[in-house]
């Protein structure tokens, strides 16, 4: 069975690493993978030389039987596809209702990994909490680049400088992430989230929890935010701005699935920030959780700097590259046998992740 590994044409990462196909290369296997496919990540061709063979991207996506992607193919290099090649990426089919009939058209098949359910049983394939995780730090320092002043308590000859406070907005695995990077960089940190879980997880990283009573019941929700009642919304929208006047730094990481993202920074709590300020907006693809957040933009308003970008993930290609082939590595083990595709679909993590039915 042969895999291809195509160049991803608008994005630094790369599916898979070399570290991960040698993991596999003894298991009925032989790799395709586009030349030049790890060099932005700083992955040169000489390491995938030594597991797979080179070729151009027409014969990669020509011979393949499965094709593994970071983004979703264009239609163009879907054409040149194998009748029934699987395809696995990151098809978004929440956001995208006109993707898997499309997919069917052209009579292949799909594995979005996007779908693969968020239990403890799949965590070593869940590739939404590998990038939230580095997508949670780089929003650290991507705020701290942009913020005006230090982030730590400095204490010199010249004076004292009391340290940045930080306010993250949605405390999941993006957000748990940011609360332990703005801690190591020495700001003051409070996160809120709507998730009563998420308590305990703040506070074991040092940081303060603003709580705000009546959340809906989120137990089932899958590790996602859950739509909110709007009493609550209008609650916690007071408490929020209240928070947002005093801090230096927010970052929002909010979503719920499927849906919009919640707007839990309205233009009028973005007005009582201070100047200087910075927002950084994880959620900005789905619509944002800053109201006046524009995705893959900076904005700026009454000296706020607005930073809307959902793919910080992709600014730490390499990591993030190793990170998702580990993932795609424990999800082919599920899904090939003796060299055999063996898609069960008994089994709940493909059944989820199948959007080809």
């Amino acid at each position: 069975m042969k895999i291809g590994i195509p160049k991803e044409l608008q994005d630094k990462r790369v599916a898979m690493v070399p570290a991960t196909l040698k993991k596999i290369a003894g298991e009925k296997l032989t790799f395709l993978v586009e030349k030049g496919a790890g060099l932005n990540a700083s992955i040169p061709d000489a390491l995938y030389a030594e597991v797979a063979t080179l070729s151009s991207r027409t014969e990669v996506l020509k011979q393949s039987d499965i094709v593994v992607s970071i983004n979703p193919l264009s239609e163009e290099d879907c054409a040149l596809l194998q009748t029934a090649t699987l395809m696995i990426s990151m098809f978004q089919p929440y956001t995208d209702s006109n993707i898997i009939p499309r997919i069917k058209e052209k009579n292949l098949r799909a594995i979005s990994m996007d779908m693969i359910p968020r239990t403890s049983l799949a965590q070593s394939m869940d590739i939404l909490s590998s990038m939230a995780s580095i997508a949670g730090y780089r929003a650290v320092l991507t705020a701290a680049n942009q913020l005006p002043r230090y982030f730590p308590m400095m204490i010199t000859a010249a004076g004292s400088i009391r340290p940045a406070k930080v306010l993250i907005l949605g405390a999941g695995v993006a957000g748990l992430q940011a609360i332990a990077t703005a801690r190591r960089l020495g700001a003051m940190v409070e996160a809120f989230d709507v998730r009563k879980a998420a308590k305990e997880e703040i506070e074991s990283l040092g940081a303060k929890f603003i709580e705000v009573e009546g959340a809906a019941d989120d137990q089932a929700a899958g590790g996602y935010a859950v739509e909110q009642s709007e009493d609550f919304l209008k609650r916690q929208r007071e408490e929020i701005q209240n928070r947002a006047a005093k801090s230096d730094v927010i970052i929002t990481t909010a979503q719920v699935r499927g849906r919009k993202a919640p707007i839990l920074l309205q233009k009028t709590t973005v007005d009582k920030m201070k100047p200087g300020s910075v927002v950084v907006d994880l959620a900005s693809s789905t619509g944002g959780n800053c109201e006046l957040s524009k995705d893959k933009e900076m904005v700026y308003h009454n000296g706020v700097k607005i930073i809307g970008n959902s793919a910080l993930a992709a600014e730490m290609p390499q990591d993030a590259s190793f990170l998702f082939s580990n993932n795609i590595l424990n999800f082919l083990k599920l899904i090939i046998k003796d060299g055999q595709l063996n898609l069960d679909r008994n089994n709940e993590i493909i059944e989820s992740a199948l959007i080809t039915k």
